[in-house]
Formats: C-alpha cells, structure tokens, sequence
C-alpha cells in the first residue's frame, strides 16, 4: 500500500472543488464453521477513562448504568491493558498487533506532526476488509500528524470503507465540535455533544450505510472523558457539586455511558445481539489533571503515562452471545495488543506472518483458559512520567526497569535529535519487581527478595527490549506549532487526492 493513493481511487473532483482554507484555533481457530457467516465486530474505546471509572468496577460515585447492563451481561476482565500509557501510541498497538514501538508511535502525535502508522503496516480493519468485513470507523483517529492531508495514510488507506473522524481531540471541546471529517470531507460545525455525534454517526450506518450483505466491523472511538471536556447539563446536574469541574468529569462519563447505551439499543432493534461480538475498553489510564483532578485508578498505582498499573490496566468488558457467560469475570491478563490475533481468529482469517507481533489470541479466556502467549505483555515509553520507562507481564508476576538515559521529554511532543539517539541507545538498568496477584497497588518491591525470579524476567524483558529497539523507526526533527506561546491545534482542511 502506498502511503499517497493514487488519485483515482476515490474523489479526485474533491482537490479541486474543496476550498484550500487553514484554521488555526487554541487547543483547549475460525469461530464460524464452514459455510456460516463470520461474527459482526464492534469495537469501542474511551479515551483516558481509568480502571475505576465505572460502577462496573466498583465507583459508587459514578452513574454508568449501560456499561454496568453490559457489564452484566457479558465477560468483565479485571486485568485488561492498553497497549501503552497515552493515547497515540495506544491506538497503535490495538490496530497493529504490535507494541508501538516498533511502529514508530513513541508519544501522542499532534497535527502535522510527521509520525504516522506507515503504511507498510496491516492495521485489523485491513486484515477484516481483505476477509470480507464491512468496516467503519467513528471518533477520534490519533494515528498520524497530517490527518486528511496528502502524504500520511488515512483512515481508509488502513482499512475503513467509511470513517467520520477528528484528528485528535473534538475541538474546542465536546460541545458543538467543528472538526470533524467524513470521508476526506470536513464536516463543519455541528450541533449537539461528541459522544452522541459520534453514535449518531455509527447508527446512521448500521441502518443506512452499510450494505447489510456482509459481515461488519465497527469501530467507536468517544473523545470521553479527555479534555478539554464539556458535558451536557442534564448529565452534569447528576453530580451536585461545589467544585464545577466534578461534575464536569463525571458528568462526562455518564454522557459516554448514555451514548454507549444507544449504540448498543440500535444493535438489539437491527437483531444484531446473537452475532455480534462487542469489545468496550480504554485507551489507558486517567489523566487526573489541574482542570479535572477526578479519574479514579481504583486500587491501582499512578495514572496516565505511567508504567505502573494505574497507567496501563483500564477497563475491558466482551459480550459475545453464546460465546460469553453472563456476568462472569476473568483475571486472565488480555492487551491491546491482543485484539489484531484475536479478531483474525473470529474472522476466520490469518495474521501477519512476515512481522513480528506481540500479541495473542485471547479466545481461551472465554472459555475459561489462558492466553497462549510466546512472550510477556510488554509496555515501553522513554517519557513515562515516573521513573520505571519499560515493563513485562508474566503471570501474575511484572518487572520494571527504568532506563540510563531516556531523552528528555519535550512540550508539545517534539521531535528532537536526542530523543532520537535516545530511543536506540538507551539500556534498562535498575529494576522494581511486583506480584500483582498478592499485591495490585504495587507496594512492596520484591527484586532483592526474589534473585530467581528478577533475574529469569530480567533476561525475557532485555531480549524484548532490543528486538523492538532495533525495529522501531526514528523520526526527523520537528517542532510542535506555536502561536503566541500557546499550544495549538489545526483543524484539517483538506485530504491529499
């Protein structure tokens, strides 16, 4: 695949009918037998909601009673993780089966920024389109810097027969956002709150759009609850508060949950239940910012761009009738990194198999059964926000290393020449290891008391850590944009055809 398309793959009259206009704002095993048609796919993720952000899993603050019905009626996994600590990369990992370091993703990715998800990677939506899927995406893309411009690939060129999406964050906010694009063709200003414009979206081709012939993946991406958030006073008026931003964050929450809650009727009302399999989970931990001090790790250890769990373990939630038990649970570790694997299994469809990935199918575990891995869960970030900057699940047990030099962490996601030289020379050097089973809050650091078990981790953490080092690409310098000392965010205008 080419990263620029030729022109006369779809809409060449758009570059000469789309006014060349630039805005610039401040940023505030095959399941199916033989014969049967495949499972539809739906796949949804919030942006920056915590382990304990839902009543699910144990907030009795929280009003999430359509995640919580899910919840009950399908299977609640209690040590699911985001393919990294922040957004970006995270994404990354989920589409490509691959950590995402190896692709390239070493951070968020600002527009015009010059990372992107290449386009010699296969995204899962490629692999289900070459199967036969139907595919759509919805909500927030954050997988390359020149969104809807010429150069990088797009939602489409990575699989998505039709997308309606934001480079980023809904801007200026949740409310009334302006910046969204439908198939390489800005929207404008809407009316109304982005989870709900983001459902409308995917209800419109459920019952519209899609041809309804084939099997479909859909995959929903809510902007909830990252900032800069606005909430819809019936959801914030739940949360009497004298602190404004409470009932903002969590009123925000609960406007996810109502819009997750509609999606999942118009699935019922088409007689999409008994053959879809639903997949609801985050992109990492909370952010618990200045603004809005008020996501919730639960029991578990620092927050978003952490390598402790608080930064990676988020909620995860599959409903898959006759496949799912109602209202069970599993402690069986399953990754972001795992659903490429998996979803190819459901498919009926092969995995890459000129490229390493990192992750499994976690089919076992609805039956009850491990993950069949050939290697730990892995996380890497060289600007993680405390000391630990990789990290290795195996069992119960996860080891931590920090790194001798990991680059120093620019504003805005720069791109700098040391980082670069950073991410290919720098070597784990101390370690912090922890049984997660008798210790989830990682408390009591285990790595003088277990020499065994630190050491046989150390080795399997050490030949992960080079193998991806070796792979992962390095970007040229780049400088985020500055308008006036202020960060900056550039809605996109225009695709590259």
């Amino acid at each position: 695949m080419s990263c620029v398309p030729l022109c006369s793959r779809r809409h060449f009259a758009r570059l000469l009918a789309v006014p060349l206009l630039l805005l610039v704002v401040l940023q505030r095993a095959p399941v199916a037998a033989a014969g049967e048609t495949p499972p539809n796919i739906v796949v949804v993720l919030c942006d920056d909601l915590g382990y304990g952000d839902l009543g699910c899993y144990g907030n009795d603050e929280l009003h999430t009673p359509h995640v919580d019905r899910f919840a009950r009626e399908g299977l609640k996994l209690t040590s699911c993780y985001a393919a990294h600590p922040n957004c970006s990369p995270s994404r990354t990992g989920l589409m490509t089966g691959r950590t995402p370091y190896r692709v390239g993703v070493h951070d968020w990715i600002p527009f015009l920024s010059p990372v992107h998800v290449r386009a010699s990677e296969i995204t899962v939506a490629t692999l289900l389109q070459q199967a036969g899927y139907e595919t759509c995406h919805v909500g927030k893309w954050h997988l390359n810097g020149w969104f809807n411009l010429p150069g990088q690939p797009q939602p489409d060129d990575h699989g998505f027969d039709h997308w309606f999406a934001t480079q980023n964050n809904a801007l200026p906010n949740h409310r009334n956002p302006y910046n969204f694009v439908r198939n390489d063709i800005p929207v404008g200003p809407l009316e109304g709150y982005a989870a709900h414009l983001v459902v409308d979206e995917a209800e419109w081709w459920l019952t519209e759009g899609r041809s309804g012939e084939r099997p479909f993946f859909l995959f929903v991406c809510f902007h909830e609850p990252h900032e800069p958030i606005a909430t819809d006073e019936k959801y914030a008026k739940q949360y009497p508060s004298d602190d404004p931003s409470y009932a903002a964050h969590h009123g925000n929450i609960t406007q996810m949950d109502a819009a997750f809650g509609r999606l999942m009727q118009t699935l019922d009302e088409q007689g999409l239940r008994e053959n879809t399999l639903v997949f609801f989970t985050s992109d990492n931990g909370p952010a618990i910012t200045s603004i809005h001090p008020h996501g919730s790790s639960g029991p578990l250890r620092h927050k978003k761009g952490h390598m402790y769990e608080g930064g990676i373990r988020v909620p995860g939630i599959i409903r898959w009738p006759g496949h799912t038990r109602p209202g069970s649970v599993s402690d069986e570790p399953v990754s972001g990194v795992d659903l490429l694997p998996t979803l190819c299994e459901v498919a009926g469809t092969d995995p890459p198999q000129d490229r390493a990935l990192d992750g499994a199918s976690f089919l076992p575990v609805l039956a009850g059964k491990p993950v069949e891995r050939t290697q730990p869960l892995y996380w890497h970030f060289n600007f993680a926000s405390s000391e630990p900057k990789v990290a290795i699940r195996e069992g119960d047990w996860k080891l931590l290393a920090m790194l001798d030099d990991p680059g120093k962490r620019q504003g805005g996601a720069n791109i700098t020449a040391d980082q670069m030289r950073a991410l290919k020379t720098a070597e784990p050097v101390r370690f912090e290891l922890y049984n997660l089973k008798d210790d989830i809050g990682e408390t009591t650091d285990l790595s003088t008391s277990r020499p065994e078990r630190l050491e046989a981790m150390k080795q399997k953490l050490l030949a992960i850590y080079h193998d991806v080092r070796e792979e992962s690409p390095t970007w040229p310098e780049w400088k985020f944009p500055r308008y006036e000392g202020q960060r900056i965010e550039w809605p996109a205008y225009r695709k590259r055809r």
